[in-house]
């Protein structure tokens, strides 16, 4: 009888420990996906652009495998897009380094400037746009945090002619 009790004691300790961990560990096989989204302005261009362009991106995030995904469009351009990419880490109203290319990068941008060339002409950024990349730790600290946008570039806005802001998206 002793000997039962022991093992049915042992058993729930046991369970009990088990459900500890998986709470507060959590379960490796449950990913958390964020949707983010980012709507693109002359104005939100830092410097703001003069220009009737307009678009928008839609990410998503998947935090077990750290893969951003985005789709996007955009319309009323100065003419085509030379270059889009993702910048961070910056707020709102603040420039920072390339983190990933949305275009093809087929060398068309120099000391922050993207411009047409031969390469880009048989490269377009066609609208709608899609694309993913996998983003480190800090990358992914900085997507979570707000710090990071979306610009795209043309010949007549060199340093960008739209951007927007990737936000958590309900």
């Amino acid at each position: 009888m002793r000997q039962a009790l022991s093992w049915r004691s042992t058993r729930r300790w046991a369970l009990a420990g088990a459900l500890l961990a998986a709470s507060a560990f959590g379960s490796p096989g449950l990913a958390e996906t964020m949707l983010f989204k980012a709507d693109l302005s002359g104005a939100s261009q830092v410097p703001p652009s003069p220009t009737n362009g307009t678009g928008t991106v839609a990410a998503t995030y998947d935090s077990t495998t750290k893969k951003l995904s985005w789709n996007g469009s955009y319309s009323g351009l100065t003419g085509p897009p030379t270059a889009a990419h993702i910048h961070g880490p910056a707020a709102a109203g603040a420039n920072a380094r390339l983190v990933f290319w949305i275009s093809d990068n087929v060398n068309q941008c120099s000391q922050g400037e993207c411009r047409s060339n031969n390469d880009t002409k048989t490269h377009p950024l066609t609208s709608p746009f899609q694309g993913s990349a996998i983003l480190t730790d800090a990358q992914a600290a900085d997507l979570m945090a707000g710090f990071c946008y979306v610009n795209i570039h043309t010949d007549s806005h060199p340093r960008g002619e739209i951007r927007g802001q990737l936000v958590k998206s309900p």
